[in-house]
């Protein structure tokens, strides 16, 4: 490999880098850029799943062990969001989160209409087209000629006084833009409506105050950023405590008193864990509490600085190759996008020289964390120039 101008990662010193680094064993023997589809097992996650094995196998059931799980993921939520944790509520997943919050919702009046967009990922555009069968109309935003942009002008098009949610992703999943979502949450406020965000590829790669940001919902899970796996989600609802809103889609874990195991009575519980279902995702939780700590006691100070480097670093190769990238230089999350020719094929040559990570809409998805390093961005570089027949050229 011809050698590379000096990096410009050094975000972190190399020996406490080296120190994040040995926290994922997968790391000594690939080069892992798949943080945008689903994070590396860190040996806290491993030993807490162990944990729960450990639990089940000795004592059975252990409810007060589980609930204070969830009750300790709801805190590190809170402090990850910059919000009180009484305004989190934790589910199996974003798509059980957003089912829930919509059945708090009617479409019979004069507000029925959902503004949402191109970047959506599918589990958020299925789930509010099928709020159309209870009477909501769902309206569009659009992506410019680049597909790397939203018309902005169209939410103030679509939104208007029969606008009852516009939902929007911070990070697109499929191109890696960071959308402002500052001046949509002020526009719909302003025209009575409420703003939902999909945050799922954006927290945990970054410090982000959700109270600061005006959302009056934002959703994501723990399988990506937060290190954890499958089956925690979680949702942010602004003044859970007053909003009013009541979900009719529920569970005994949404009770004031689960453990009453009242039959008789509908009584939610006055904060946001009225959103949530039944029986909780235990050994998820087990996953959500160690990595989110794993996470917070590297912090997000920490977190924010590397992955800026890394994606520094990324950018500058992709410039000096003369290769094509799809995200914007200026507003994008972790996960950058680089044009292929045949990414699957790409993704897959590229696993076979141990680099690991994935592509949408024929593009290859290099999605870094905390954890990734310069060595691995030269390893990156290596590997696509080796595959060069399969990235086009400016």
């Amino acid at each position: 490999m011809t050698p590379s101008p000096a990096s410009p990662i050094a975000a972190e010193p190399s020996d406490a880098l080296d120190a994040l680094r040995a926290h994922f064993p997968i790391l000594a023997s690939k080069t892992y850029f798949n943080a945008c589809s689903y994070g590396p097992l860190s040996v806290e996650v491993e030993a807490a799943l162990h944990e729960y094995m450990k639990i089940r196998h000795e004592q059975g059931a252990r409810w007060d062990i589980y609930v204070e799980k969830a009750e300790n993921t709801r805190r590190m939520l809170g402090e990850l969001l910059c919000c009180d944790p009484d305004d989190v509520s934790i589910s199996t997943s974003v798509s059980q989160s957003l089912n829930t919050l919509l059945s708090a919702f009617q479409f019979d009046g004069p507000r029925r209409d959902i503004v949402t967009t191109d970047f959506d990922f599918p589990t958020t555009a299925q789930i509010l087209l099928a709020q159309e069968g209870r009477g909501a109309k769902v309206k569009r935003v659009e992506a410019d000629e680049s597909g790397t942009a939203l018309r902005m002008a169209q939410f103030d098009e679509l939104i208007d006084d029969q606008t009852l949610l516009v939902q929007v992703p911070l990070v697109c999943y499929r191109n890696g833009v960071w959308t402002d979502i500052d001046p949509i949450v002020e526009l719909a406020h302003a025209r009575g409506a409420m703003v939902l965000v999909d945050a799922y590829q954006a927290i945990g790669t970054r410090a982000y105050d959700v109270s600061a940001s005006g959302a009056d919902f934002l959703v994501g899970g723990c399988t990506k950023y937060l290190l954890a796996g499958a089956g925690t989600g979680f949702m942010y609802v602004r003044d859970a405590q007053g909003n009013g809103l009541q979900p009719v889609a529920t569970g005994w874990f949404a009770q004031a008193n689960p453990y009453a195991m009242d039959i008789y009575h509908h009584e939610p519980h006055d904060t946001a864990r009225r959103f949530e279902a039944g029986t909780p995702n235990a050994v998820g939780l087990f996953a959500a509490e160690a990595g989110l700590k794993l996470l917070l006691d590297v912090g997000m100070e920490t977190v924010g600085a590397n992955v800026k480097a890394v994606t520094d670093g990324i950018k500058a190769m992709i410039d000096r190759n003369g290769w094509h990238l799809v995200t914007p230089n200026d507003h994008h999350g972790a996960m950058l996008a680089i044009r292929s020719n045949d990414a699957p094929k790409l993704v897959e040559r590229l696993d076979a020289r141990d680099v690991i990570l994935t592509e949408r809409d024929n593009n290859i998805r290099v999605a870094p964390h905390f954890y990734n390093n310069a060595a691995d961005v030269e390893k990156l570089e290596f590997a696509l120039r080796a595959e060069s027949a399969l990235l086009p050229n400016l």
